[in-house]
């Protein structure tokens, strides 16, 4: 198999494009000015202006108060944020860029021009103005303060919330409401139900919690439910002891909430007499007494 090689007049038209290109690269990698590592320049020089490239080739009119932040030691990112791209084609890798404003000056605008130098870290050291008086933008324009209002008087303060109901809060023994492992009230049990029924209908338009408590022997999937119940076993005996039941409510949280923890560890007897204290029901009782 044969190799041809272009010659004759199709390989001088590619090496002309490759020369160009390369003419091309070289100059974008170039710079105007001889920076040090620092950032600086004995000798700045600026482009042309018709030689402006970006912005329509016409230069752009900066916001003073970004000029006023401009400060040594900043990233290309935030001169990019604070000025836009600049204005003339640095090309690659370049340690300065330059820009093309226009600057308010009374009735006319002055055509001014930034350069920007960059230290060997990329960060900007030094910014050069032509002509120097370019470097202080305009003062920010005096703000006049408004006259100023007196407010209006403030409105008198609401009254004071009237104060909370008082709250009685009545506790019954389950061991004595009632039998073991029931929620069936007992003689004694309907005695201390009616005792307490007779408080609450001494209170004007009364809201009543009826909590069932267990102790912590069994399960939860058991306690749970058994405190439900007497609970309910409760909120019926007050309503057939005369308290409405559109005013109660029944709430059963098993062994929650316990009153004496019984920690050492005790016979099973024991441990039950110990924990008698937790068996309860709570009534608690809001409303003003009539």
């Amino acid at each position: 198999m044969k190799t041809h090689f272009p010659t004759g007049r199709a390989a001088g038209g590619r090496a002309l494009l490759a020369g160009a290109a390369a003419a091309v690269l070289l100059a974008g990698c170039g710079t105007l000015s001889d920076v040090k590592q620092d950032g600086t320049t004995d000798e700045p020089k600026f482009p042309k202006i018709e030689d402006v490239q970006f912005d329509n080739r016409l230069g752009t009119f900066p916001s003073y108060e970004n000029l006023r932040t401009l400060a040594p030691g900043m990233t290309r990112d935030e001169l990019y944020y604070l000025l836009g791209r600049p204005h003339f084609a640095e090309g690659f890798r370049v340690r300065e860029w330059d820009y093309l404003f226009y600057m308010k000056r009374g009735d006319f605008n002055s055509v001014c021009q930034l350069k920007v130098l960059f230290d060997k870290e990329r960060r900007a050291q030094s910014f050069l103005w032509k002509p120097e008086g370019c470097a202080n933008p305009p003062p920010a324009p005096t703000v006049v303060p408004a006259a100023v209002v007196p407010p209006p008087p403030h409105p008198p303060p609401p009254p004071p919330p009237p104060p909370p109901a008082p709250v009685q809060k009545f506790t019954l023994g389950s061991d004595v409401l009632f039998g073991f492992d029931s929620a069936t009230l007992t003689a004694r049990g309907q005695s201390e139900v009616a005792r307490v029924a007779d408080a609450i209908k001494q209170v004007a338009d009364p809201r009543v919690v009826v909590t069932g408590y267990t102790d912590r022997i069994g399960s939860d999937a058991y306690n749970q439910p058994l405190s439900q119940r007497r609970a309910q076993a409760v909120t019926d005996a007050l309503v057939s002891a005369g308290v409405a039941r559109g005013a109660l409510q029944a709430e059963g949280r098993g062994a929650s909430n316990p009153i004496v923890p019984c920690s050492t560890p005790l016979p099973r007897p024991q441990l039950i007499e110990c924990l008698a204290p937790n068996r309860r029901v709570e009534i608690a009782v809001t409303g003003e007494r009539r």
